[in-house]
């Protein structure tokens, strides 16, 4: 992570010192001077994107502001999910894509996503340049003029091509809850199923500027659940706020993990020879369950630090089709050059129209280790190899489990929290072991009791 950027752009409170009009502009301007400097006294198109939140039309005018002091032509595309800004980018053959999101955080947050040229996310090492660019950019301007950008319906181009994937009307008979969060995805993800025939329940449907993630979308999954129930609906889907991911619960209610989500990809794409490399790409986060289910079926799983960022490099790197991280980003690169939780829900139904079985039957083709996870406040984040406790308690755990078991450590890239992860096959020794961390952690860290 850099000063500024996280594990996924950059995000924070609107107001704070990160997010807000007049250090926004410095992004703007910054992100101005990088591609001027790759494509000297040449226009260059950047499209924007963001969700519903009050604060994105602010920050899209300040990015816009600090582009056009570079002379960018800027595409307004309005509200759109984070995926159709990266495939606008595509579209326009653009060289930035920009989202304004905060994704599932709360209203009061807000961020800045970036597409490069080839609709990916940026680089670390790409970012590490912008944030020197940040560092010498000037000041927003008292009496700045009036931003310039041109709207373009971004929106009608993402809906058409996932209509695309399915015949019309192949979804008559069904019944589809859908949670949208109150988010980037209340027109787009209806108008798509709408087409297929579906019959719709929709929560979260309503976005006001401030309701976004308020006890709806992925979550707080319990609105959809009791609605999946209550409708008798074959499946329910929860976006987050700008839909680059999903939850996804059965025709019983019952929430799919988002591991076993991308083992059925894996497993069924090895069985139809459709996975490239017979490798999926996921995380260090991701279950022992996943590696399990695809070796059954030949495959395997290369891992990669935590973020959708890292799954999709290395997808690339490796010629590999499908990747994701158990939260639910889930990428398909022959479709999509990021997450699309829409795009993942449309693939899920097509397995379940091709093979004919129920999600608590597909389900069931996965088991997944027990495990136990923490997220521990602390005061500040010290070198974890310097934590002498909690590495002895690392080390003891992983020589009791050996190969049947692991734990994970790491520091949130967006909060000022220690994460804990322990996984084994045997529940009651996860837990102790997990008992075992957070009393080292303790000892080790000054924890903030919430």
């Amino acid at each position: 992570m850099g000063r500024y950027f996280g594990t996924d752009g950059v995000r924070g409170t609107f107001g704070d010192e990160l997010i807000n009009s007049k250090f926004v502009y410095r992004i703007g301007h910054a992100l101005g001077a990088y591609l001027d400097g790759i494509k000297p006294n040449l226009p260059s198109q950047v499209v924007i994107g963001r969700d519903t939140r009050l604060s994105g039309p602010d920050l899209s005018d300040a990015l816009t502001l600090g582009l056009n002091e570079f002379g960018m032509l800027v595409h307004d595309l309005g509200i759109v999910p984070t995926p159709a800004v990266a495939q606008a980018v595509l579209d326009n053959q653009a060289d930035l894509g920009i989202s304004i999101t905060a994704s599932h955080n709360p209203f009061s947050d807000n961020g800045i996503k970036l597409f490069d040229w080839s609709g990916s996310k940026l680089t670390v090492e790409t970012e590490a340049k912008i944030e020197a660019l940040i560092d010498k950019a000037p000041t927003a301007p008292e009496d700045p003029p009036l931003p310039r950008s041109y709207p373009q319906e971004a929106a009608s181009f993402y809906i058409n091509y996932l209509r695309s994937l399915m015949h019309h009307d192949c979804l008559k008979g069904w019944k589809i809850v859908v949670d949208l969060a109150n988010g980037a995805t209340c027109e787009t993800t209806p108008a798509v199923f709408k087409h297929w025939g579906a019959e719709l329940i929709l929560i979260g449907a309503n976005p006001d500027g401030e309701n976004i993630n308020l006890d709806v979308g992925s979550e707080h999954p319990e609105k959809l659940v009791d609605a999946v129930r209550a409708h008798g609906a074959q499946i329910g889907i929860a976006h987050d706020g700008d839909g680059d991911r999903l939850v996804v619960c059965d025709e019983t209610g019952e929430i799919l993990d988002g591991d076993v989500l991308l083992a059925l990809f894996g497993i069924y794409a090895l069985r139809s020879g459709a996975l490239r490399t017979r490798t999926i790409i996921a995380t260090i986060q991701s279950n022992l369950g996943l590696d399990y289910a695809l070796r059954e079926e030949g495959g395997s799983v290369e891992r990669v630090d935590v973020g959708d960022r890292n799954v999709a490099h290395r997808m690339r790197d490796v010629g590999s089709n499908i990747g994701g991280e158990s939260s639910g980003h889930i990428i398909f690169s022959d479709f999509a050059t990021t997450g699309d939780g829409l795009l993942a829900a449309v693939k899920l139904i097509e397995l379940l129209c091709k093979t004919g079985k129920s999600l608590s039957e597909m389900r069931k083709e996965v088991t997944l280790f027990p495990q136990e996870s923490a997220s521990l406040k602390v005061v500040a984040k010290e070198p974890l190899e310097t934590l002498e406790t909690l590495q002895k308690a690392v080390s003891e755990i992983e020589a009791a489990f050996g190969d049947e078991g692991r734990v994970l450590i790491r520091y949130s890239g967006t909060e000022p929290k220690i994460r804990l992860l322990v996984e084994g096959k045997e529940a009651n020794a996860v837990k102790e072991a997990m008992d075992t961390l957070i009393k080292a952690v303790e000892k080790d860290l000054s924890v903030i009791q919430d």
